[in-house]
């Protein structure tokens, strides 16, 4: 319980910090609106920094599809998966939630500007193509992934390095879907901005943040279990 306690409060923080400066950046009379692409990346890196310094004891995974792939190469008991999945499936829409109070005149602010909130919750593709925005997905994750396996350290590398991974994924394939990666990072918020906010919430997209992740994380964990380079 311990370990899905630490999921469930990472995953609430990095959606907490991570679509925050989404919402900073980008609501009707934020202090910080207008800050660029830059800015977003660099707050999304330490989005997943921050909880995976303070929740280590639970593997600070905070993502159902890199749970799956551990599980798959052998570094995590399957047994363990459908908890954390749950925990950091449930955090993402508490950090969400917590979010949709804070920023809650700015959301105001901005839908009675005539604008959608919908896109500090969730990710969306600058050109909609559901095969190539699958593959799009797949590649971001497929990278994450596998940096994190193949890095030096495995999956008990630094968080710093963690930190350098998120944000080279976010400056090469951001422009792209928004670099979801998580379905805890972009299904969790949805479902909260479905509950809190008014607007559409693009249903018909949200599926993409989450089989595509679980492709390029399942691609990333076979190709460095069945690599013995890898592994030296």
């Amino acid at each position: 319980m311990q370990a899905y306690l630490c999921e469930f409060i990472g995953t609430a923080m990095l959606v907490l910090l991570g679509d925050g400066v989404c919402m900073g950046a980008t609501l009707s009379k934020s202090g910080f609106k207008g800050s660029n692409s830059t800015y977003i990346t660099i707050g999304w890196g330490l989005a997943v920094m921050v909880p995976a310094f303070m929740f280590g004891y639970s593997g600070a995974s905070f993502n159902p599809v890199l749970t799956i792939a551990l599980a798959v190469v052998g570094n995590f008991a399957w047994n363990l998966v459908p908890g954390y999945i749950i925990a950091q499936m449930l955090g993402g829409f508490v950090g969400a939630s917590i979010l949709s109070i804070a920023y809650k005149d700015h959301l105001d602010a901005t839908e009675k500007e005539g604008g959608s909130t919908l896109g500090v919750y969730c990710t969306a593709p600058s050109i909609p193509n559901a095969p190539r925005n699958v593959f799009q997905e797949a590649l971001a994750t497929f990278v994450l992934v596998f940096a994190i396996l193949a890095i030096p350290g495995g999956y008990a590398l630094p968080n710093f390095a963690v930190f350098g991974i998120i944000m080279a994924c976010g400056m090469s394939f951001g422009g792209l879907t928004g670099y979801a990666m998580n379905p805890a990072r972009d299904l969790s918020p949805r479902i909260a901005h479905a509950v809190w906010r008014k607007g559409d919430n693009n249903w018909g997209y949200s599926w993409i943040p989450v089989v595509g992740p679980l492709l390029g994380a399942l691609c990333a964990g076979l190709l460095w279990k069945v690599v013995p380079f890898f592994h030296m």
